[in-house]
């Protein structure tokens, strides 16, 4: 029998201060391209339900410093810090 490992959507382990990965439908071009860009999470917004998982968040654009609030699903991945082996 396979073993089923369920792993969390990317955007439930963002927090503030986390630097992520936006994915988005481009508006200027064709419905099939996606348009990515990297920003930096300032404010993570509960849902009304639930309040400890983040349904939007305010993230600031690495690139611009242009603060756009983003639906959670569009968070594709968080970018850690490798840890060190001292």
């Amino acid at each position: 029998m396979p073993v089923v490992v369920d792993v969390a959507p990317d955007f439930l382990r963002a927090k503030f201060g986390d630097i992520v990965v936006i994915e988005e439908d481009s508006p200027l071009f064709e419905a099939d391209n996606l348009d990515w860009w990297v920003g930096r999470v300032i404010h993570a917004v509960g849902g009304a339900r639930d309040p400890l998982p983040s349904s939007l968040f305010q993230v600031a654009c690495i690139d611009t410093g242009i603060i756009r609030t983003v639906n959670a699903d569009a968070v594709k991945g968080v970018l850690r810090p490798r840890e060190l082996d001292l």
